[in-house]
């Protein structure tokens, strides 16, 4: 599915209890009975409109009162700055983090896989735009994908090229201490003609570049269709890895509609010391508020390791 279009809310019949408004869990002053999960699952905004309204402000509150005690937004970037400051302060205020916002991730671009200087100066100028927004909201982390992958040039020229590319990013976002991170996908299903779609490729050139400012985020619904293996390529690469995404597979779903086993996934990260991000970017297997509950019940019941 197409990360920018999560499923449009739609209010379900006999989801909400037509007397009281209230869910599954939920008390009369709109908080949560429901623990704190043991990991930081991080929805985006727009996944609860049907139970918490428009409002971003009003969203967060939802999150945290669910127990969630994080939150992502991959288009925060080209939110006015005012909406910016109000979303990080409500986050303060809840002691939530944020997870990773997108940076560049021009599919079509070749500025990466070409080191072409005449394109180049705009990225750097969308690099210092992050950093910016980084400050507004608190960002540690900004996504960025290397665009598309030139058939008319050897693939170690391309590679080559990328890493001294993304040199040059470092050299803008390092200072300011924000971590970028690149995002394998996949090209079978979602987006074909893409440079980077493998962990053991992202981790290659993280090692390259050889600094804290350049890590992976892993994205599991593609790499489960691009590679499998997750738990295996999770160790190998976990010194660059500083981020995942979430997503089932098929239908990019909350957990536990499709093959991954998130419940294993998520208590070999927790063994692992793992205390980031885990951005719940997929879709919901059904609408409206009935499908909302679904997906916070789904994450208990992945949870309960």
């Amino acid at each position: 599915m197409n990360r920018r279009g999560f499923m449009a809310a739609s209010l379900a019949a006999g989801a909400v209890s037509l007397s009281s408004g209230l869910v599954q869990g939920q008390t009369a002053g709109g908080r949560s009975n429901a623990g704190q999960f043991k990991m930081k699952y991080a929805p985006s905004l727009g996944m609860f409109t049907a139970l918490s309204g428009r409002n971003p402000v009003d969203q967060i509150k939802f999150m945290a009162d669910q127990g969630f005690s994080a939150m992502f937004d991959n288009g925060i970037m080209n939110k006015p700055a005012e909406q910016q400051e109000a979303i990080a302060k409500e986050m303060a205020a809840r002691d939530m983090m944020l997870g990773p916002f997108v940076l560049s991730a021009n599919f079509q671009w070749k500025v990466f896989v070409k080191a072409d200087k005449s394109a180049r100066e705009g990225l750097m100028e969308t690099m210092r735009k992050g950093v910016e927004t980084a400050k507004r909201v608190n960002a540690k982390w900004a996504l960025v994908v290397p665009g598309h992958y030139d058939e008319r040039l050897a693939w170690e020229y391309q590679t080559a090229n990328v890493i001294e590319t993304l040199k040059y990013c470092v050299d803008i976002l390092e200072p300011a201490g924000l971590i970028m991170v690149l995002e394998p996908l996949n090209t079978i299903r979602d987006h074909p003609g893409l440079f980077l779609t493998k962990i053991p490729q992202a981790y290659q050139i993280c090692k390259a570049i050889d600094s804290p400012c350049c890590k992976i985020v892993d994205d599991l619904y593609h790499q489960q269709i691009s590679e499998g293996n997750l738990i295996p390529n999770i160790d190998a690469a976990w010194s660059e890895i500083a981020s995942f995404h979430l997503g089932d597979n098929p239908g990019r779903n909350e957990p536990t509609t499709g093959e991954i086993n998130y419940k294993n996934i998520f208590k070999h990260l927790h063994e692992k010391g793992y205390q980031g991000v885990l951005c719940m970017e997929h879709g919901r297997s059904r609408r409206g508020a009935e499908g909302e509950q679904a997906v916070i019940e789904a994450y208990r019941e992945c949870d309960s390791f």
